[in-house]
């Protein structure tokens, strides 16, 4: 059987949450979870109806749920630039953000509306600017910002000669790439941060390994079928061994975005990291590196055309 956890969550009433990817799996956890807690909560969705539907889920569990619904789609910038520019104008401040949604391992290259790798441009990219866009709001909020890697990053490169894989696409190891750079992005806005006092705390987060929809059928992404992977990782998981479910691999980024450190990590605790309860560990050594992360940073600002503070 499937192993549970428990993760009490802080009292989060007057408090405004963004969780990207909130329209189905992890991210529908995460949203339900933060509703359930008192935050209001904002689903920005590439998919309006996908988005709806989250949202009478969330509600159906958590009675008087304050959702609302936005559109972003993360692999274009005009559409993070439209995004970010409506909740400005509002004016009013975000106090936790789960950078989570993302793509995986499409077979075949596939660009984003501005010319980039997929993976590389939706998983970092796009949160990157929505992150920078949104400053002067996480800065009103003193928000805690969580960026979401994944267990693919321990062993990951930044492929600094080709970042957009235009010679010769590898599907995983840019998913990597792009999973490192999220972890990267979070760790230097620590940083950037606390050096320049714009009063936000930023950490990371891992979910393990769990049968999200990440590896199943896509066939916007030209994956017909789900992957021999994400089949293996369904049995594994109904069974309790190795690996987590989809409930569990929510909490390590809830705990990191409720309760973590600045500059904090969080993932599974079972021996490998692929599941289990969720709690602190160590970074893993691609992780470690602030000149990496300083120069990614340098790099996302010119390809994106946003710049933080």
């Amino acid at each position: 059987m499937p192993r549970t956890y428990d993760l009490p969550l802080p009292d989060l009433t007057g408090r405004r949450a963004l969780v990207t990817g909130a329209s189905d799996g992890m991210g529908l956890g995460m949203a339900a979870s933060l509703a359930g807690a008192g935050a209001e909560v904002l689903l920005p969705v590439r998919n309006r109806a996908k988005g709806e539907a989250a949202v009478t889920s969330i509600r159906d569990r958590v009675p008087g749920a304050r959702l609302v619904l936005h559109d972003l789609d993360l692999a274009s910038l005009a559409s993070v630039e439209a995004l970010a520019d409506r909740l400005v104008a509002e004016g009013r401040p975000i106090h936790l953000m789960i950078n989570n949604a993302g793509v995986m391992t499409p077979p075949e290259r596939a660009t984003t509306a501005d010319g980039h790798e997929l993976q590389l441009g939706t998983n970092h990219l796009g949160h990157f600017a929505l992150t920078g866009r949104l400053l002067p709001l996480l800065r009103a909020g003193r928000a805690r910002v969580t960026s979401q890697a994944s267990i693919a990053a321990r062993r990951a490169t930044i492929h600094w000669d080709d970042l957009d894989w235009e010679t010769s696409y590898d599907a995983m190891a840019a998913y990597r790439q792009s999973k490192l750079a999220c972890g990267l992005f979070g760790l230097e806005l620590s940083r950037r941060s606390a050096a320049a006092g714009w009063g936000v705390t930023s950490n990371v987060a891992h979910p393990g390994v769990a049968p999200t929809s990440l590896l199943a059928a896509r066939p916007e992404l030209g994956r017909s079928a789900d992957t021999t992977g994400v089949r293996v990782i369904r049995w594994l998981s109904a069974r309790g061994l190795l690996v987590g479910t989809v409930e569990s691999a929510r909490l390590p980024a809830l705990l990191a975005a409720t309760a973590g450190d600045d500059g904090g990590f969080y993932g599974p605790q079972w021996p490998g990291s692929a599941g289990g309860p969720p709690g602190a560990q160590s970074l893993w050594r691609p992780l470690r590196s602030s000149d990496e992360a300083a120069r990614l940073w340098e790099v996302s600002e010119e390809l994106t055309g946003v710049t933080f503070g």
